[in-house]
């Protein structure tokens, strides 16, 4: 008898505990364990929160107003999304009763200001693609745990840097996307790693914002109106980015102090000249394309890895240019005017892998080429013949692309010289189908190498009675490629070689 009355206790039990699960978690709502929701199509901040929710989830709804009482009781709260909800006002306090919120996100709203009375536990807010023209020092008072500060894509015109002077423990601003344009004071954030101000309408900056700034890593200021690099820049800068400014030169004594600076990108500006070369002992990426550079920079620093110089006016290329690149992995050319360049000028790059010149006025490819090269881009020049001694250094390339030259013949012995190519592009040349050329087409199809389209399946319009004469030989010739067995598959590659698998 007593174990009925055990199990109509625990149906009860059961039925209660579920009844009161089922109510903690609101209609249109989805809770895992009561700490975590997320609801859908709501239009009001849902009741009956269970009082030991964490993380709440109201992202992509359509929550006009939100109030204090909307998340009273609600002590546990870590982290909070309104994002993409169509929020116009946000009360005062609505969240000052929280002391446990970490997380707060109100991007893609209609707020006008950053909300204030905001709880000092706050250490990410998000306020990016709002409304808002001008920033209060009142909104970010007591605010000293905060270390992700967003505010890109508003309508900011002015920024005070005295009005974030209260955020100590700041790490990361973004005020992308604005419209400033002049920015006032020092930026007093001592623990501040990254400053993001891209697509905005600075002119200049005042040395003086940076003189408190001695934790800033990272600088992004791409997309203003820059003439000259900003001066006194914070010695402990890794990576520096300036693309698509109105920058016209680069001089050593605006950059000297930046001995840590690893990535240094100035692509998309009027640079036609570097005064005194860039002294800069640590650079390992420099990124130049879209200037208006006639000689490669010289001195440049030996730890450099990346050197992109596409899209400039460059017109050669020398030993001289590039003597100090001992652990330089990609160089990147294309889009210049380049005609000559130097035999063995890459002599000392011992680890280049990646060499980019499509697109230049070279008639030849040049000799000398490192032997670590893995990929060589070569399209769009003047080449009309490639001769062995081209080939006899570059026993690792992996990818070849002569493509839109002017090439019409190809011999076996050239391939010969590159026993690891998986990759060769020879579209949009002239070629004369002789019985040497179906050799080769047999040859790389045997080495399974990718040739992109097909090479002679069509006769050329000027070939007349030589392509007739050509299709009666090929039987002849195929015949005699099959042969040819004397391959023995491709060499095993090495964890060094690495290459960009960018468009060809």
């Amino acid at each position: 008898m007593m174990w009925m009355f055990w199990l109509l206790g625990s149906i009860v039990a059961f039925h209660s505990l579920s009844c009161t699960h089922s109510h903690l978690c609101p209609k249109k709502c989805v809770c895992e364990h009561t700490k975590s929701v997320q609801c859908f199509r709501i239009q009001a901040v849902p009741s009956g929160l269970s009082l030991d929710v964490r993380k709440l989830n109201l992202a992509y709804n359509h929550i006009k107003e939100i109030k204090g009482r909307d998340f009273t009781g609600l002590s546990d709260l870590q982290e909070v999304s309104l994002s993409s909800c169509g929020v116009e006002l946000l009360e005062i306090n609505a969240f000052l009763p929280q002391t446990s919120l970490r997380v707060l996100d109100l991007q893609k709203n209609k707020l006008r200001h950053v909300p204030r009375g905001l709880p000092s536990s706050l250490e990410v807010l998000r306020v990016g693609h709002n409304h808002i023209h001008g920033l209060q020092g009142v909104a970010f008072e007591g605010l000293h745990h905060l270390r992700v500060l967003d505010l890109q894509s508003n309508m900011i015109t002015v920024l005070r840097a005295n009005t974030l002077s209260a955020l100590v423990k700041l790490e990361c601003l973004y005020l992308d996307g604005n419209r400033i344009e002049t920015v006032n004071g020092a930026l007093r954030l001592p623990q501040l790693n990254l400053l993001s101000m891209t697509s905005n309408r600075i002119s200049s900056l005042s040395s003086a914002l940076f003189a408190s700034l001695q934790s800033l890593r990272t600088l992004q200021l791409s997309e203003n109106l820059l003439t000259r690099l900003p001066h006194n820049l914070p010695r402990a800068l890794l990576h520096l980015s300036l693309d698509r400014n109105k920058i016209r030169t680069l001089r050593n004594r605006d950059l000297a102090q930046l001995r840590n600076l690893t990535v240094l990108s100035v692509s998309a500006n009027k640079v036609s000249s570097i005064d005194g070369g860039l002294r800069l002992p640590n650079l390992t990426s420099l990124e130049l394309s879209g200037n208006q550079l006639k000689v490669l920079p010289g001195r440049l620093a030996s730890k450099l890895e990346t050197l992109d110089c596409r899209q400039n006016a460059l017109q050669e290329v020398t030993h001289q240019h590039l003597s100090g690149m001992r652990h330089l992995k990609h160089l990147f050319l294309e889009n210049n005017t380049i005609r000559h360049f130097e035999a063995k000028a890459l002599r000392n790059c011992f680890q280049l892998t990646n060499l980019a010149l499509e697109q230049n006025l070279l008639t030849s490819i040049p000799e000398g080429l490192p032997d670590t090269l893995v990929r060589l881009d070569l399209k769009q020049n003047r080449i009309d013949t490639i001769q062995e001694k081209e080939m006899r250094t570059l026993k690792r390339l992996q990818v070849l692309n002569l493509r839109n030259n002017h090439l019409s013949s190809l011999s076996l012995a050239v391939l010969a010289h590159l026993p690891r190519l998986q990759r060769m592009f020879l579209g949009g040349n002239p070629w004369n189908c002789s019985c040497e050329l179906l050799r080769v087409k047999h040859r790389l199809m045997v080495r399974q190498v990718d040739i992109g389209e097909e090479l002679c399946v069509e006769p050329a319009p000027t070939l007349g009675d030589h392509w007739r004469a050509s299709l009666l030989e090929q039987p002849r010739c195929i015949n005699d490629a099959a042969e040819d067995t004397d391959y023995s598959g491709p060499e095993e590659q090495t964890e060094n070689e690495e290459y960009y698998d960018y468009d060809v």
